[in-house]
């Protein structure tokens, strides 16, 4: 508060929008659409409720001056075969243990996964077999959409909700609606997707990720959904 009453005007928080490059990638990257993930030890690639396993669709480093998560490897994870909007299960106010593995109606299991890992060792050998690899670049910037770090540019009213270990979430990244993500020849045709090579997040709403502070898993992160 300064010294007339009035509050000061908070310094905006560091964000970067994310750029998508048009040369395909033949190496791995740790900052791309598709190509080869990235894990740390033990960490398995994630499967959907189905059995199969789920395809990379972008995966960044988190620059470090955003806050809480800064320096982490950012990594979201959808099933091809399964496309429905994200539904939050929760209990007691807060989202329940293991949120990520909950039933999201009408299926009996999860078919996302978003992983925030520290130091994640040497890329996977194979790459992504579905989504086409190509280089995500990250630049300063405010008011963009696709976009990590800033604050939630809600299309409808901000939503919050608290981990099953007691912390509220934190804004992460955001992913604009409709987003479409090129798939390669033969690839399977996502249901619901907007074109038969192209792939969508979550029937294609804006998408907001939200992680827990205390990092109390790698797959604390909630992507909330909006239209």
């Amino acid at each position: 508060m300064s010294q007339d009453g009035l509050e000061e005007e908070r310094p905006a928080l560091p964000e970067y929008g994310i750029e998508i490059g048009t040369e395909p990638l033949d190496r791995p990257a740790r900052n791309s659409v598709g190509g080869w993930p990235y894990f740390v030890d033990g960490q398995e690639w994630p499967r959907c409720f189905c059995g199969e396993r789920m395809a990379l669709f972008f995966q960044l480093d988190v620059p470090e001056d955003i806050e809480f998560f800064g320096g982490e490897h950012l990594s979201v994870f959808h099933c091809a075969h399964h496309n429905e909007a994200s539904d939050p299960v929760t209990a007691d106010g807060r989202l329940v243990p293991r949120f990520w593995e909950a039933p999201q109606p009408p299926f009996p299991g999860s078919f996302w996964r978003v992983l925030l890992q520290r130091d994640p060792g040497i890329p996977e050998a194979e790459p992504e077999p579905a989504v086409r690899a190509l280089p995500l670049t990250l630049r300063p910037a405010q008011d963009t959409y696709f976009k990590v770090g800033g604050t939630a540019s809600w299309a409808q009213s901000p939503e919050y909700y608290r981990c099953a270990c007691g912390s509220e979430l934190a804004f992460v990244c955001q992913v604009p609606e409709n987003w479409e993500f090129g798939v390669r020849t033969g690839a399977p045709v996502q249901p619901d997707s907007i074109r038969d090579d192209a792939y969508l997040l979550f029937l294609g709403n804006e998408v907001y990720l939200l992680a827990c502070p205390q990092r109390c898993d790698p797959a604390a992160v909630f992507p909330v959904n909006q239209n």
